[in-house]
């Protein structure tokens, strides 16, 4: 089959197109799915930096997301069968621990994610455990169907698990253009709450007001927490999405509300914030870390797209061979939403 592996940690240049094993089933609860559309991630240049600490065998297929058809089910496969059009799961935890035992995988020490510890999705076949597989949301194509499930399962245990956004409740979204941001305020305005974006390109402000935004700031040209201030007339607001953090997370903490939350599943400007831990315990904050999420909240979620009409915002589509410049798209901020792939047949 063709895929795009890397070969050893670094830039761009790692990645190479080229031939690989075609995966079989080798588990009775094990699937092949033939895909048809992959979405690049953070984690995927995180992983091919090295960064994530994981150590992976060279040469290695990144890709969390995809989706595609089903040709090959393991004789305990019961949930899908070969012609099935799905979208993936990507995280399996080892099925032993107290997570797993609970349908808590993501949370397993020993996690296994497509295109980390499990072969991933730049590819045009892949294995993974049958469970992982859901239909498609109605009315998708593949390559929506390969852009939402890890920003959207991920922003839906942020937003909706932990948060518990509500409607009428106010929103700041920090660094709109972002897979999870973009993703976030279609759901936070599906819901019904009042949003607040920051940005530094005034273009990505327009698209997110088209989006439904009711308030867009430029970072580069006004501080957001003044903005905020004016426009919640001092109270603050109730939720901040904030996986920018670095020098940014002081005023993230100082736009909330009393009794706010704040929840975050990233740090691309900087993992070492300067704490404001007055605020934090003298105006009752919360704070919530998160990666991925559950099976049953997969589930949810699926069934809020489906009743919602909601749809991923795919910015832009290379193909397979093309992997290394839509990583380097992805690294330079360029997108607005996701960058898919597009697996040759």
């Amino acid at each position: 089959m063709k895929a795009v592996r890397m070969h050893g940690y670094g830039g761009v240049d790692q990645l190479y197109y080229e031939e690989a094993d075609e995966p079989r089933v080798a588990q009775p609860d094990e699937v092949v799915v033939r895909l048809k559309a992959a979405a690049i991630n953070h984690i995927d240049i995180w992983n091919r930096m090295g960064a994530t600490g994981i150590a992976l065998e060279m040469p290695h297929i990144l890709g969390a997301d995809g989706a595609g058809i089903i040709v090959e089910v393991g004789e305990n496969v019961a949930n899908v069968k070969a012609g099935d059009a799905v979208c993936l799961y990507p995280p399996s935890g080892c099925g032993r621990c107290e997570f797993c035992l609970t349908d808590r995988d993501f949370m397993c020490i020993r996690l296994r994610a497509l295109g980390e510890r499990l072969e991933g999705t730049y590819a045009q076949f892949v294995r993974l455990p049958a469970q992982n597989c859901f239909p498609m949301p109605a009315g998708f194509t593949f390559e929506e169907a390969a852009a939402f499930p890890l920003v959207f399962i991920t922003l839906w245990r942020m937003l909706i698990t932990n948060a518990k956004l509500k409607p009428g409740e106010t929103m700041l979204i920090i660094g709109i253009g972002g897979g999870v941001a973009s993703a976030s305020l279609q759901v936070a305005k599906k819901v019904g709450a009042h949003v607040i974006v920051t940005s530094g390109s005034d273009e990505k402000l327009e698209r997110a007001r088209k989006l439904g935004a009711d308030h867009g700031v430029n970072h580069r040209k006004q501080d957001f927490t003044r903005v905020v201030t004016q426009v919640t007339e001092g109270r603050g607001v109730d939720v901040v999405l904030d996986c920018v953090a670095g020098e940014v997370w002081q005023k993230s903490l100082a736009a909330l509300a009393t009794g706010g939350r704040l929840v975050t599943c990233g740090a691309t400007a900087g993992a070492q914030p300067i704490d404001d831990l007055t605020a934090i315990f003298s105006k009752h904050l919360k704070i919530y870390g998160s990666t991925l999420g559950s099976r049953e909240e997969f589930r949810q979620l699926l069934s809020f797209l489906n009743g919602a009409g909601i749809k991923p915002i795919v910015d832009i589509v290379f193909p397979l061979k093309e992997a290394a410049a839509a990583q380097t798209y992805l690294e330079e901020g360029r997108q607005f939403g996701k960058v898919v792939l597009r697996i040759p047949d």
